[in-house]
């Protein structure tokens, strides 16, 4: 009987131990890209842009020709780029460098896929944010670059709301170049694209269509319509925008935004 329970109680220990074994097996198997583009979705729903960086980073390492790994890592380092604190030392460097990692890895993208928005928006979106931090003649020649990037974003899936949203930025940003601005500028610099509120109220129009509840969306045509001295209209674009859910990580600090700019509106 004891040699019975003896022999039972090692069988059990066996089989635990086979049992832990395979789950630390299992626990230390490599991941794949998949699995790691997986992990970097699930951080990026959580608003953890640095994690879903980490992860998508190791998915391209992993699989440099891994079209969604690659466009999804651009994206992060705009997102991480974003998030640094203006008044840090040395934040501009910082800056710069998660921008022009962005462009890069949206290259890489669009070299394995040249027939998909994503690769093109994220190229737009880091240069758009990177020219900020550059010299005037800078900015001037990149503009071009940018709105090419943008248009084949649109061209390739015009439902791609991020992407008009992005048109709408531009054609502000060059429409707020005065006449006498865009003159001398142009002779320093070379010829300034021209862009106008009305084509910005449009793409920013054509933005809410697809995606109705983005507070961006309605924060960037607000502005838009306040350049344009339709106040009004500026301030039903807020309130929408500060009514918007909360759906990434800037959409907060987009709702605050657009709480200042109405107040601003109702001191006017």
């Amino acid at each position: 009987m004891k040699k019975a329970l003896t022999l039972v109680a090692v069988l059990l220990i066996v089989a635990v131990a086979g049992l832990f074994a395979q789950e630390v097996a299992q626990a230390e198997a490599p991941k794949t890209a998949a699995d790691l583009i997986k992990a970097g979705d699930e951080a990026y729903t959580k608003f953890d842009d640095a994690e879903a960086l980490k992860q998508y980073e190791q998915a391209a390492k992993l699989d440099p020709n891994n079209y969604e790994a690659l466009w999804k890592t651009s994206r992060a380092y705009l997102d991480v780029g974003d998030r640094i604190d203006p008044k840090r030392k040395d934040a501009e460097k910082e800056m710069i460098k998660y921008y022009m990692a962005c462009e890069d890895f949206a290259k890489k993208a669009i070299k394995v896929n040249p027939n998909d928005t994503w690769g093109y928006f994220c190229d737009a979106a880091g240069m758009g944010k990177h020219v900020l931090l550059l010299s005037k003649k800078q900015q001037v020649a990149m503009s071009k670059k940018i709105k090419i990037q943008i248009d084949k974003a649109i061209a390739l899936d015009p439902k791609n709301d991020l992407a008009w949203h992005a048109l709408g930025i531009w054609q502000t940003t060059m429409a707020e170049i005065g006449g006498a601005e865009r003159f001398f500028g142009g002779i320093l610099f070379g010829s300034i694209p021209k862009g106008t509120f009305a084509e910005a109220v449009k793409a920013f129009k054509t933005a809410i269509e697809i995606k109705s509840n983005y507070t961006n969306h309605h924060l960037e045509l607000g502005r838009t319509y306040v350049a344009m001295k339709k106040k009004d209209l500026a301030a039903q674009e807020f309130q929408i925008s500060a009514d918007c859910p909360i759906q990434t990580s800037k959409c907060a600090d987009y709702i605050v935004e657009a709480k200042a700019e109405l107040a601003k509106l109702k001191k006017k």
